[in-house]
């Protein structure tokens, strides 16, 4: 299951500052799957009116949104590898992470069901059916 993780980054990660002052905006750095999803037009709105505070979007690879975070140039990111955001906060470079969401695969058919595959607990091995 891909685990999406929201890292806050930290005030003063290691020798890096902020990119913004939060009563101006915050940078969001995360993936672009998160943003072709829709979530951030449905979120993002109601958030920056209820604080007063801007988000502007940077949608990069997973890897791409870390390094922002690491150099300073993001104050939060929200990306997908659990693995890469564990090591991001025990470097000192974010603090408060949070699972977000997650993917669920479903696969659909008739209810005849002619692949047999009803039931099945594992996707993998009902594609391979």
């Amino acid at each position: 299951m891909l685990i999406i993780m929201l890292l806050i980054t930290s005030a003063c990660g290691k020798e890096t500052q902020p990119s913004s002052n939060p009563t101006k905006g915050i940078i969001l750095a995360t993936t672009t799957s998160t943003e072709d999803s829709g979530l951030l037009d449905v979120v993002l709105p109601p958030f920056e009116q209820e604080t007063g505070i801007q988000v502007k979007v940077i949608a990069v690879g997973t890897g791409q949104a870390i390094k922002l975070g690491e150099d300073g140039n993001a104050d939060v990111i929200l990306v997908h590898s659990r693995k890469a955001e564990d090591q991001f906060v025990a470097d000192g470079f974010g603090m408060d992470a949070y699972d977000v969401m997650y993917n669920q695969f479903l696969i659909v058919g008739p209810e005849s069901d002619p692949a047999g595959i009803k039931g099945m607990q594992s996707a993998a091995d009902a594609l391979k059916k």
